[in-house]
């Protein structure tokens, strides 16, 4: 169980908050390339951690970010005019950069100063991998991005969606942490091969270890005579999970608001382009991001498929997954848990999480924020699954892990 106050401590995320202040110290998804395709497109509304924005792309390409609301007298820009590098408000004409400068006010006399004094909200981004990634926190605090690998492939070897969750953030991450609801919640009957391991030993022995990025979270099971079966995911502060799903795939959970959170299923792969197999979780979006099965339709449930096709009835992880954290309500209170042996590493990611979130109210520098060139670049942060003899140590077999600076 978690105490009132710490859920509370963990799922708040507005500005003041001590989480949502440690979140804007680090780059997070704000939206996808796709919602802002060409310069002087429409602005797109964006929300997350309660703030709500206005992102647009400017004549030069360029990804912008301001707060939705004209500094004059609050008309939002999300109905203003893209053009000429800069977003125009109908209701007076103010016009904004991407910087947040007050380009002209042409209601003020010629030659007013008037706009030199005002500075709309403005979020630096950085775009890759078909995301907009924005910084919320202080400017003189900014960090570099970090160079992870997804970064280093070409974005044609990268496929990306996104979906609204109805629920806090939290509840969609703990999800990715747990590996024992892989026996049951996307168990698909008649299948082989790794699912069905998942069947064999649903009960698997974890391991967990705090690292310079997070917390590495290892799950061993039973794969028959003589074998075992490793599978290592990654959590990565503030919010995403590498997992080793379809491919090698970062999940990221940006809360919206306290109540809502944003999932992005990255996949990133070496040697091919996506194929529509890798982008099955698309056809489950509806163009506004919302889940086609969702909460108020109980994710279409079929109570036969359920008996004879797979354990829930539902179509798709994602909705798997969304069903599971979401009936939960929009905040679960965890004070009313009953944890066992299997949420080990759920109980490590929270402890990590309060401890980070604690000695950044200390006034400590929150971990994983990159500052150093030289050394940005994460080869010890990795998720995948193998089968390995019995007799052998998971460490021993995969020793680039040992690379951590702890």
């Amino acid at each position: 169980m978690l105490p009132t106050e710490q859920n509370e401590l963990l799922t708040k995320t507005a500005v003041g908050t001590p989480m949502g202040e440690l979140m804007r110290r680090y780059w997070i998804p704000a939206l996808l390339s796709e919602e802002i395709p060409e310069p002087d497109c429409p602005p797109v509304r964006v929300r997350i951690l309660s703030e709500k924005l206005v992102a647009f792309r400017d004549s030069q390409g360029r990804a912008g970010l301001l707060g939705e609301h004209c500094l004059h007298r609050g008309t939002s820009l999300f109905f203003g005019r893209n053009e000429e590098c800069g977003i125009r408000c109908i209701y007076h004409g103010w016009k904004y950069d991407i910087e947040g400068n007050v380009l002209d006010t042409p209601a003020e006399p010629a030659g007013s100063d008037f706009k030199s004094k005002l500075k709309q909200v403005a979020y630096r981004t950085v775009e890759t991998a078909g995301i907009v990634f924005a910084y919320l926190g202080p400017r003189e605090q900014m960090p570099l991005f970090p160079n992870y690998e997804w970064t280093q492939i070409p974005k044609e070897q990268t496929y990306v969606t996104k979906a609204l969750m109805d629920c806090n953030y939290l509840q969609g991450l703990e999800g990715e942490c747990d590996s024992s609801h892989l026996s049951f919640l996307h168990r698909e009957f008649g299948v082989l091969g790794r699912r069905q391991l998942f069947a064999l030993d649903s009960a698997p022995a974890y391991e967990t270890e705090e690292t310079d990025f997070g917390v590495r979270l290892i799950a061993t099971r039973n794969a028959g005579p003589d074998t075992q079966y490793v599978r290592v995911s990654s959590f990565v502060m503030p919010i995403s999970c590498w997992v080793p799903a379809r491919n090698r795939e970062a999940h990221i959970y940006v809360p919206a608001d306290d109540e809502h959170a944003w999932r992005y299923d990255l996949g990133f792969l070496h040697d091919r382009k996506p194929t529509e197999d890798d982008w099955n979780r698309k056809t489950q979006i509806a163009p506004d991001y919302r889940k086609i099965r969702n909460l108020k339709n109980n994710y279409l449930q079929d109570r036969q498929i359920q008996k004879t096709t797979n354990y829930t009835g539902i179509e798709n992880f994602i909705n798997h997954d969304g069903c599971a954290t979401e009936t939960m309500g929009p905040i679960y209170d965890r004070s009313r848990e009953h944890l066992g042996v299997s949420d080990k590493a759920v109980i490590a990611v929270r402890k990590y999480l309060i401890n980070a979130v604690n000695e950044f109210q200390a006034g400590k520098e929150p971990p994983h924020v990159v500052r150093d060139a030289a050394s940005n670049r994460f080869p010890h942060i990795d998720t995948f699954a193998q089968t390995i003899p019995a007799n052998v140590q998971w460490r021993d077999r995969f020793a680039h892990l040992k690379l951590v600076a702890a």
